[in-house]
């Protein structure tokens, strides 16, 4: 980071792990990027820095027989921790596919299911028209000529009110219009009596 001091950071390079400090740690301090750690205080951020693995680690002789009695072998506990065990892997052999397909699993299994027979779903052919065309070939032929048919008798019926609307209902003489005649008749007959009563007095 680029906080107060820290503008540039240092590689990591190699640790150093040793059991009794015999000058190794003035030795190594002097030395960029290089640290030094005890075997009993161990820190997993120099360990594996960033959370990466694989660091260059140096071991002094102690430092790694000190190990066994610290963590234990895969085979006896540690000495030094009360009721710890080195966690080793639950399978031994890890290659699931090599077992699940040996002859040995496989004669144990059951046999395999066929799958289920599927039924073809029923459909109404009086509500679709290709199954209605598969039942009945006519059927498609039929109905357009019962569509020809209807669109004739609508234009028929369209014809025949046109008649009907130009014989009996004459502008006009339409009720409405009627009716509105006579108010409009009503409103004129005032006005009529204004103005014969203004040629009566001009006449005087």
């Amino acid at each position: 980071g680029k906080m107060r001091n820290r503008r540039y950071t240092m590689r990591k390079g190699p640790l150093v792990v040793y059991l009794e400090d015999n000058g190794i740690v003035r030795a190594m301090r002097n030395i960029p990027g290089v640290e030094t750690a005890c075997v009993t205080r161990l820190n997993l951020l120099k360990l594996a820095p960033g959370g990466n693995f694989g660091r260059f680690i140096i071991w002094t002789r102690g430092a790694f027989k000190k190990l066994t009695e610290i963590y234990g072998t895969s085979k006896s506990g540690a000495p030094l921790k009360k009721n710890y065990h080195l966690p080793r892997a639950q399978m031994e052999n890890a290659d699931l596919d090599r077992i699940i397909n040996s002859t040995e699993v496989q004669s144990s299994l059951k046999p395999k299911l066929e799958a289920p027979k599927k039924f073809q779903v029923k459909v109404n052919p009086l509500k679709s028209k290709r199954v209605m065309a598969e039942l009945n070939p006519f059927a498609e032929e039929k109905g357009s000529t019962d569509k020809a048919a209807a669109q004739k008798r609508k234009a028929e019926r369209v014809k025949a009110s046109k008649e009907h609307n130009k014989k009996h209902k004459k502008g006009d003489e339409t009720f409405y219009k009627t009716l509105m005649k006579a108010f409009v008749a009503k409103a004129a007959e005032p006005e009529k009596k204004d103005d014969e009563e203004k040629d009566a007095e001009d006449d005087e």
